[in-house]
């Protein structure tokens, strides 16, 4: 009896040791000073938390860009989960509940809330974790938020373990404390209950300016008018700018989401909650109307988009005054039907519905790295690390000009947009691919590919972009108009059939909230899409360069011999390269001359260089701003020191300050291109990767939302970085020096330095500039652990 009794106390004291402890209350001094949300809390949250909660991909799905969001809270859901087997119900603000009530319901909870109601102090998990990093200020081991494996506390219990098993994993998230004015004033707001605006600013930030509503009531009347033609051109246009951030020049500072809802112009918006943008709105009647976005701008999701007169009358003439190929009809929602675009709308002149692609060609890119795919590898090892894109001209794309074969080929092109919960064989079901195959077959049977210089488009306005760049910048990516960058190892051809599916499969009819099949298919089928971008290309080459040419991108890939009898490999072209490079000599001749002297596109000065070019090579003084360049050209190539030596860093996207004597300031911005001999496996990893191969590119324009690291140099240290940057080695001594001038997330300074930069952004492009995201800044202090 003594010896149970004795046993069990012992195990008391054990547990009682090995228990994790309970965080004390956190004692706030209250304040008589009114604290106003919008002018004193938001301002912090914007600069110091929203950076990295307020997309699909924050943390715990805590999303503080609007008040909403932070009343919302956070959850334990991870919206991209690689492994889901069965579709989530999806968790989108504004859309999928309506109020807080609502929220608790889907399983958020609160994170400013306390549950002790005691006037001296606030018990949330959002004091506790600004508490614990003022406390806890030193940085210890890496820091990756979209990457971590995070508890998401929901109370003290669950707080006092993430603590305990995350120490110094207070809030900013692996950066510096805020100031004490800033954490005392979010102390005394939470104390005070965490309120969000006054009910007449919450009317003042939804409602659209004077010279907004002229222009929302002209735009409304033009997609809500009775006619079929205008019923279905209204409906085409909202399922390609749902995602935009409308805005009209009369109307400084104010964007808008085109929406779908329950109500008519002159009633408060009420969104059709619906997965995606051409599933059935299950009501006899809805009304597109245009939302007051209020929320902060993020740059990761801001996607501009102009409307004016000059639009509304392009809009009007390519698809109500053109001549529709069949009698206007309203479409039903046949989930069938209204998921291929191509058969969905069919009625519409194809040409008209190109035509509109290639007006914002740009912007629909954009959609595609910007929207709810943008987050992580299972979308973007689909494609290489930089390369340029050109489209078929519309006189001379058969998917334009022959309906009758694009009408043929509707079973073919279905797309794999379903998701069908807990099958996940059918994640590697060859259904796809063999409709691909017969596709493409079909196409090169038709025989009717016009492979010549008039048959790629060269724009017909100054605002057109024939010619666009892609980076990807390891799990991010960016599309920038012009031909960026030193000569791509790929380029893409687009036609009108495979912009419309590129659209759909990972914008329009991409399910975030899905299971492992539905994204698995999307991933492959994207592959089929690249390597139909890529042979379209391929046709332009000589015939004996084609599969060469082919299996140099596609290195290790066994898959590859077997494509070497294509038909489009062995096809005529009229187009005369005769040099050894003829990528190189078709870029020069051909898109330099045919496309870009038409357009007022230039060539990258900094980075392009021609054949016969010298290497550059790093000076041994630096006397005029050609030494600079030629040094900055020599540190970008393959087997320089910091791009050897960094690229497991994920520093693939860096942000320079150079900071002049005479007290202005220079930018740069530097973009590491990773070598993959190969993106055709699903599985890619470190296996296909060349660091050897890797190159740098140094632009004038800042690329993608996610900075990796920033970088200030006083411009009489110079010579000195750009010697680190070409010549460092894996070596204490080279850390040292990039130290002095790389900000690491423990800098004191680090805040004060993306001020810099963000405002920098604001002041360049004030419409499409956003706040930038630090969720994928360089996860360890800068040294050679």
């Amino acid at each position: 009896m003594k010896l149970n009794i004795l046993l069990s106390l012992f195990i008391i004291l054990v547990l009682s040791a090995c228990s994790t402890p309970i965080p004390a209350p956190v004692k706030v001094e209250a304040t008589n000073e009114h604290i106003d949300y919008l002018r004193d809390v938001k301002p912090i949250l914007d600069k110091r938390c929203v950076t990295c909660h307020s997309c699909y991909n924050s943390p715990c799905q805590a999303k503080f860009s609007s008040f909403e969001g932070v009343d919302r809270g956070a959850s334990k859901i991870e919206v991209y989960d690689a492994l889901r087997f069965s579709a989530i119900d999806p968790t989108r603000l504004f859309i999928d509940a309506k109020d807080t009530k609502n929220w608790r319901k889907k399983g958020f909870y609160t994170l400013t809330e306390s549950p002790d109601t005691n006037a001296s102090y606030n018990d949330s998990i959002m004091m506790h974790l600004l508490y614990d990093k003022k406390q806890n200020p030193e940085l210890i081991g890496e820091y990756s938020p979209e990457s971590d494996e995070l508890i998401c506390p929901r109370n003290k219990e669950e707080l006092g373990e993430y603590l305990e098993d995350k120490p110094n994993h207070g809030m900013p998230y692996g950066f510096p404390a805020i100031k004490d004015s800033e954490y005392n004033t979010l102390a005394g707001w939470l104390l005070k209950g965490a309120n969000g605006p006054t009910p007449l600013q919450q009317t003042a930030l939804e409602k659209p300016s004077q010279n907004a509503k002229k222009e929302i009531d002209k735009w409304e009347n033009f997609f809500n008018k009775s006619d079929v033609k205008h019923k279905v051109s209204a409906r085409y246009l909202y399922e390609h700018l749902y995602l935009a951030h409308i805005y009209f020049p009369s109307a400084d500072g104010e964007f808008y989401e085109l929406v779908r809802s329950y109500t008519p112009p002159g009633y408060p918006v009420e969104i059709i909650p619906t997965v995606r943008v051409f599933d059935d709105p299950l009501v006899h009647s809805f009304y597109y109307r245009f939302k007051k976005i209020h929320s902060t701008i993020v740059h990761k999701t801001h996607l501009t988009f102009k409307f004016d007169d000059d639009v509304l009358a392009r809009f009007d003439a390519l698809f109500i005054k053109s001549k529709w190929p069949l009698k206007p009809y309203v479409l039903d929602y046949d989930a069938s039907v209204s998921a291929n675009p191509l058969q969905a709308y069919e009625q519409i002149p194809a040409e008209s519905r190109y035509r509109f692609l290639l007006d914002n060609s740009h912007f629909i890119m954009m959609n595609f790295i910007r929207g709810p795919v943008c987050r992580g590898q299972m979308a973007l090892n689909v494609i290489q690390d930089h390369f340029w894109i050109m489209f078929k001209d519309p006189k001379h794309d058969i998917t334009v000009t022959d309906p009758a074969f694009l009408k043929s080929q509707f079973s073919n092109l279905v797309l794999p947009i379903k998701s069908v919960n807990g099958e996940i064989l059918r994640a590697f079901t060859n259904r796809y691919k063999k409709k691909y195959a017969k596709y493409f077959r079909a196409k090169d049977k038709a025989g009717k590919i016009d492979v010549s210089m008039d048959s790629i488009w060269k724009g017909e306005k100054s605002s057109d972009a024939p010619l666009l760049t892609i980076y990807r910048h390891f799990d991010s990516a960016s599309v920038h108009k012009g031909v960026v960058g030193q000569e791509p190892r790929t380029m893409w051809v687009i036609d009108f059939a495979q912009f419309e599916r590129i659209y759909y499969t990972l914008v329009a009819g991409y399910d975030v909230f899905g299971n492992i099949t539905h994204q698995t298919q999307i991933r492959r089928y994207t592959d089929f899409l690249r390597l139909e971008s890529e042979l379209n290309f391929i046709e332009y080459m000589p015939q004996d360069k084609r599969f060469e040419m082919l299996k140099s991108w596609y290195i290790g890939d066994s898959g590859v011999d077997k494509m070497q009898n294509l038909k489009v490999l062995k096809t005529t072209n009229n187009i005369n390269l005769k040099s050894d490079n003829p990528k190189n000599e078709f870029i020069e001749d051909v898109v330099n001359k045919h496309i870009l002297k038409s357009t007022g596109i230039e060539f990258d000065y900094m980075n392009y260089r021609k054949v016969g070019d010298p290497k550059p090579k790093m000076p041994k003084k630096f006397e005029n701003f050609a030494d600079y360049k030629e040094a900055a050209r020599s540190m970008s190539l393959p087997g320089s020191g910091f791009i050897t030596n960094m690229t497991d860093s994920h520093a693939n996207n860096i942000f320079v300050r150079i900071n002049m004597p005479d007290g202005r300031f220079l930018t740069s911005y530097l973009v590491i291109n990773r070598w993959h001999d190969n993106v055709n496996s699903l599985f890619n990893g470190d296996d296909v990767l060349n660091p050897s191969k890797d190159t740098m590119d140094i632009l004038n324009h800042s690329v993608g939302s996610y900075p990796n690291a920033f970088v200030v140099v006083d411009s009489k240290d110079m010579a000195d970085f750009l010697d680190l940057m070409k010549n460092m080695k894996s070596q204490e001594s080279d850390y040292v020096r990039m130290k002095k001038y790389f900000i690491s997330r423990s800098d004191p300074k680090f805040w004060e330095i993306f001020d810099w930069f963000q405002e920098n952004e604001y002041k360049r492009d004030p419409i499409n500039a956003g706040l930038l995201d630090l969720n994928r800044y360089a996860r360890t202090i800068w040294s050679k652990e």
